[in-house]
């Protein structure tokens, strides 16, 4: 069944539209607020009645975010990090000392902030000691472990793991090719980065066997960790790949699970926090919530509008936030 046949369940009517009045990049809650991250400058903070709030935090271009629900770390073409509280309050973490463009963010549960510029990774602890590395190229995503300070980095060749703590040399996970975003599972068994060309890439940790996820048609822009850690969700196909993860072996020699298909690419994907649904953003402006076990759907926003750009539900999953490539969105209180 597809959205495009009128047939599916809808909730179009109980959506609040929000007009951010510029494109969105990423989005995030802080407490009762949706942050909507723009191309350039600004965060709108929306508050649940649709009240829009700006709050200036680069002189440029806004190139990478991440939250960790209590702020949004922010880094910028200005050569910047930034942080930005629910209460609106911003604050500089770091300013490179060459000014050069601040590629990628990652936080930990602990507070730490990494960022990277060029082929540097940073890391800075929550009392401030700041630490970096260089990696063999430019870096091409950021991300903490679950469990310990371990810090991946990908970058052309592969993906770097690091201790930022430990004297130990940085590990090396190598594969051939471009690697643009990377991701731990949340059991801490697996690393995937996703590449440039249209294809995933997965080690093992205990013994960095490799794990070749390709097909796709489009290049993979978006991932997400099912609630239950089992299913890594992503886009670049026109339907939702889901690729298993609760074997010890991943999802070595199975084939991935195709939901919600329809004539368009999927543009986003964002897993429910607690419970096994998901949400899915396509090229042609259509929004769907899907069931994992049995792939039914609901339709949040009809097609016929921008790209979506940006997808995020607050920490309790009681509200989903979206936006386009131009700047429309909407809140849907669940």
């Amino acid at each position: 069944m597809s959205a495009e046949q009128g047939s599916i369940a809808s909730v179009t009517d109980r959506v609040r539209p929000v007009t951010i009045g510029a494109p969105v990049t990423s989005l995030y809650f802080l407490g009762d607020r949706a942050a909507f991250v723009c191309g350039e400058e600004d965060v709108a903070l929306v508050d649940r009645q649709g009240e829009i709030t700006h709050v200036a935090v680069h002189g440029g271009g806004i190139l990478c975010a991440a939250s960790d629900g209590e702020r949004i770390v922010i880094g910028g073409d200005d050569g910047k990090v930034v942080a930005l509280d629910a209460k609106g309050e911003v604050s500089t973490l770091a300013t490179d000392a060459k000014r050069r463009w601040i590629d990628n963010i990652a936080l930990h549960s602990d507070g730490t902030v990494a960022w990277s510029a060029g082929k540097m990774a940073f890391v800075r602890s929550p009392k401030g000691e700041e630490k970096s590395l260089e990696v063999p190229s430019t870096v091409g995503g950021l991300a903490f472990a679950p469990k310990g300070l371990r810090l991946a980095i990908a970058h052309y060749g592969g993906a770097t793991l690091w201790f930022p703590n430990m004297a130990a040399t940085p590990e090396l996970f190598t594969w051939a090719g471009s690697h643009l975003s990377v991701t731990f599972s949340p059991d801490n068994k697996f690393l995937v980065t996703a590449m440039h060309e249209p294809a995933l890439h997965g080690w093992r940790l205990a013994d960095n066997r490799h794990m070749r996820m390709s097909g796709y048609p489009g290049r993979v822009k978006s991932m997400s960790w099912s609630a239950d850690g089992k299913f890594l969700a992503t886009s670049g196909a026109d339907t939702v790949i889901m690729w298993p993860f609760a074997s010890k072996d991943g999802p070595m020699g199975k084939e991935p699970a195709m939901l919600a298909p329809l004539q368009a690419r999927i543009a986003v994907v964002a897993c429910h926090p607690k419970q096994s649904v998901l949400a899915a953003g396509y090229s042609d402006g259509t929004i769907l919530m899907v069931r994992l076990e049995d792939g039914a759907e609901i339709l949040v926003r009809r097609n016929g509008t921008p790209a979506v750009s940006a997808l995020a539900w607050n920490a309790k999953g009681t509200w989903l936030a979206f936006a386009d490539e131009e700047g429309s969105g909407g809140l849907l209180e669940l």
